[in-house]
């Protein structure tokens, strides 16, 4: 016997949590069905809109405004801006933990690259950092972590030319923690406020932390580390720091495993759970029935296919990072319904000589309807009730303009409610 629901969500990553739920607050009893995890733990916790435009213009200062003059291909001309607007007050109402909300104009955000990201959302814990504050900044890394060396990005954001002056050292963790120690590992010591040994002395690990930065600090009004600053208890960690620095903390986002990524990892789900959406993860779909309409899927569990039967479903699958789209040396494809992926035929025009060319491949994904069903080579629906969300789609280049989170949330809340309202 089938698994049944109103929409079927295939994919776990922002753009299929983000459908599930706009779909799940239509009142539509919805599944969540995803083969592998969240994406979002390898994602910085950053929520861009739009940060330049496909030319390369940029950064942009209010994303909302370049969003009409976009190509006609693009998810957001799909969708269009007044739905972006609604989808990021669905993002805001459920990552309360988020600042940007009272503004349209991105903010400018460090990274651990030393470059300057201008984005739309950020964790709060991060709101200290931004570039356009002119207070001096001290970044702290950690010998034992080289994902993050403080001065190379504090020489990097000077060369830049942001209005603060910025230093970098590096300095010991307290305590005895291994060299190739993981985030959480750092977070949960942060957390517990455990103790560590410090020159044969035991110490709660954050007052040892306070004092060792302290002892590098030369007046700095803002102070930086890693994003290792706790997980459960982050706002309290930074807050104990803060009291026994007398300087605010800020964490600066970091590559995978991110734990910014992580919290808001847990945030969506948590939603989604309170929202009455079934989840389940760790089970590929492998097959379907149907021809113009899909009937039902089957998810791949312990070696039997399991069906699963919705009168509406959304693909969020991701791009080819996530194997949302794939290919060989024959072509480009979408492997769960086989949908069209336009592309040259010629592997060779996929890609440009220059390592920063303009790509083919960066765009690569399905087209749409305006509903956001995916299209074939001829632009007819493959499937009526079929659509699709996130980085599946095509038409843009979600790293050079710094859109990806948006383009998820707005695709994904569009995509869902136009699902659970097409099943009722």
């Amino acid at each position: 016997m089938a698994i049944e629901s109103d929409v079927l969500v295939i994919g776990g990553g922002l753009a299929g949590l983000t459908s599930a739920l706009a779909a799940a607050r239509e009142g539509a009893d919805v599944r969540l069905v995803s083969y592998k995890q969240s994406t979002l733990r390898n994602a910085s916790g950053l929520v861009d809109v739009l940060g330049y435009t496909p030319d390369g213009d940029g950064p942009l200062t209010d994303p909302y405004e370049a969003i009409p003059d976009l190509p006609a291909t693009h998810p957001y001309s799909t969708v269009g801006v007044d739905t972006v607007r609604e989808a990021m007050a669905l993002f805001d109402e459920i990552a309360v933990g988020y600042r940007g909300a009272h503004t349209e104009t991105n903010a400018l955000l460090p990274t651990h690259g030393g470059t300057v990201k201008p984005t739309a959302r950020y964790p709060a814990g991060m709101s200290a950092g931004l570039a356009s504050d002119n207070r001096d900044a001290l970044l702290v890394g950690f010998e034992s972590m080289v994902d993050f060396d403080a001065p190379h990005v504090a020489a990097h954001l000077d060369a830049a030319g942001v209005p603060f002056d910025v230093r970098g050292v590096t300095i010991p963790f307290p305590g005895d923690l291994r060299a190739d120690a993981k985030v959480t590992r750092y977070a949960k010591l942060l957390d517990t406020n455990g103790e560590v040994s410090v020159r044969g002395r035991s110490r709660p690990v954050r007052d040892a932390l306070a004092a060792r930065v302290n002892t590098e600090r030369d007046g700095e009004a803002r102070v930086g580390f890693p994003a290792i600053l706790g997980d459960d208890d982050a706002v309290g960690v930074r807050t104990a720091l803060e009291d026994a620095l007398g300087a605010d903390v800020f964490e600066v986002p970091m590559g995978p495993p991110s734990l910014p990524g992580l919290r808001l990892e847990d945030a969506l789900f948590a939603a989604l759970d309170e929202a009455g959406a079934s989840i389940e993860t760790g089970n590929p779909v492998t097959e379907y029935d149907g021809d113009d309409r899909i009937e039902r899927v089957f998810v791949e569990k312990n070696g039997a296919a399991i069906p699963n039967r919705a009168d509406q479903y959304v693909l969020a699958t991701g791009g080819l990072v996530g194997k949302g789209v794939e290919s060989d040396r024959t072509g480009v494809y979408e492997p769960v319904f086989g949908c069209h992926v336009p592309h040259a035929d010629d592997r060779y025009d996929w890609f440009e000589g220059a390592a920063f060319g303009d790509h083919e491949f960066a765009q690569f994904g399905l087209h749409t309807d305006e509903h956001l069903r995916p299209t074939g080579p001829d632009e007819a629906v493959a499937f009526e009730n079929l659509r699709a969300a996130g980085s599946v789609l095509g038409g843009y280049d979600f790293a050079a303009e710094k859109s990806g989170s948006g383009v998820s949330i707005a695709t994904g809340y569009a995509a869902g409610r136009s699902a659970a309202q097409e099943a009722q």
